[in-house]
């Protein structure tokens, strides 16, 4: 049987390349999204929509349509960017990054428990923003913190999972050329998908709770 992967944010970017190379590899996948992308439905994909990661109905609605489904890997990859600086500041901005980025991913990860079998993986796709020994910049006050809370829980929940034979890891997919940057990464996103690809498969229990690079590098917390 073809193992299962559900990638939330898959309508574009690195979620919808996510989809179209775990479909190379055999796998079956479902896409979580609050409005399909005509690429998107392209794909022999199971398309969710009408999902908003950070609403909590929504996700109920998606725990139960995903009820009796055993899946083998979770990608939380939906997230929002936005940059926030001491000259201009949005706090309603912050905390929708807050709700989406950091909560969002855990709310995920806990409603779909029940689906998620022994040997199952957790992926958080963070960001090296949410390094605080790296960042050496300021700025980007709202996401930094976002994905430093992220990466935070994400740890804890490492601690908790693996009793259950599930590892969960956090991956920085690099600057990758989408809208959400206007285009202005350096990789693309079907090589950042790629890399993601690789890292996932390496993580385990022995490594759960680790922090990398899509490259491979370890990252600083």
């Amino acid at each position: 049987m073809a193992k299962h992967v559900v990638i939330t944010g898959a309508n574009r970017g690195i979620g919808l390349n996510l989809c179209q190379q775990y479909l190379q590899l055999g796998w079956q996948v479902t896409a979580v999204v609050r409005k399909p992308s005509a690429e998107l439905r392209a794909l022999d994909t199971k398309i969710i929509s009408d999902i908003d990661v950070a609403n909590s109905d929504d996700i109920a609605s998606l725990a139960k349509q995903l009820h009796g489904y055993k899946i083998d890997l979770l990608i939380n990859n939906a997230g929002i960017f936005h940059n926030e600086t001491l000259a201009e500041m949005d706090f309603d901005g912050i905390e929708q990054q807050l709700a989406i980025n950091a909560v969002a991913p855990i709310r995920v990860t806990h409603a779909l428990l029940q689906s998620l079998g022994v040997d199952a993986k957790v992926a958080m796709i963070t960001s090296r923003l949410g390094s605080i020994s790296d960042n050496d910049s300021g700025g980007y006050i709202g996401y930094r913190m976002s994905k430093a809370a992220l990466n935070a829980a994400s740890v804890s929940l490492a601690h908790e999972l693996k009793s259950k034979n599930i590892a969960v890891g956090l991956f920085h997919p690099g600057f990758v050329q989408t809208q959400m940057v206007n285009f202005a990464g350096d990789i693309s996103p079907e090589t950042s998908a790629e890399r993601l690809i690789q890292r996932i498969e390496e993580l385990n229990l022995s490594n759960t709770g680790g922090f990398w690079h899509s490259n491979g590098e370890p990252l600083a917390w």
